[in-house]
């Protein structure tokens, strides 16, 4: 087993809904505001990154100070981690399945074995940020070209109602890109370096 964050995704590739497909980003505003509720940056300061509502300072201190990763945080974090790819794979066209705010078939996500974070380090979670830079330059360039293959993606379920293999492989594999990237240095899971392969 990886040491890393493991996504799958089950996409739909025929019978598309293409009037959904249509104004994606629209629908799938309601579920935008539920877990924008969870961001206190949302409701102090609008112009802060939002961390989407995971739990990070704690963790920190907590790895830090105590040496350990709560557990309540775990499952907090794993849960909002999950709505936020549940909500992706929805806007991505991966399905046409509404995003659940409860765990759903769509999205699968496996975590590496924490152990109460005694298999993490103590000091690392504060570096990990600055030395996931090159995996976030590389994963800009990934991002590009996953936006140019969810566009055509896009195009093709408007006119055909399907998705072409190729497009969906594309957003699946720069989703689990980045997805690895947050397990490092945003969730704290692992301490295992993320590949730059997609």
């Amino acid at each position: 087993m990886s040491n890393q964050i493991e996504t799958s995704f089950q996409v739909q590739l025929n019978n598309r809904d293409r009037a959904t497909a249509f104004a994606r980003i629209i629908l799938a505003f309601p579920v935008f505001i539920f877990v924008s509720a969870f961001s206190i940056e949302t409701f102090f300061n609008s112009n802060s990154v939002q961390s989407y509502g995971l739990v990070v300072l704690p963790v920190i201190l907590a790895l830090l100070f105590r040496g350990v990763y709560p557990s309540y945080v775990l499952v907090f974090n794993k849960a909002i981690f999950a709505l936020v790819n549940r909500v992706w794979a929805y806007i991505a066209l991966l399905t046409d399945e509404y995003p659940s705010i409860e765990e759903s078939d769509v999205v699968r996500i496996v975590y590496p074995e924490v152990d109460g974070g005694k298999t993490l380090s103590r000091g690392l979670p504060l570096i990990k940020w600055f030395l996931a830079i090159p995996l976030y330059i590389v994963g800009i360039v990934y991002s590009i070209y996953g936006f140019i293959m969810l566009f055509l993606a896009w195009l093709n379920i408007l006119f055909t109602g399907t998705i072409p293999e190729t497009s969906a492989d594309v957003i699946v594999r720069v989703t689990q890109y980045w997805n690895r990237i947050y397990g490092y240095a945003i969730i704290l899971v692992t301490d295992e370096y993320p590949s730059f392969s997609l």
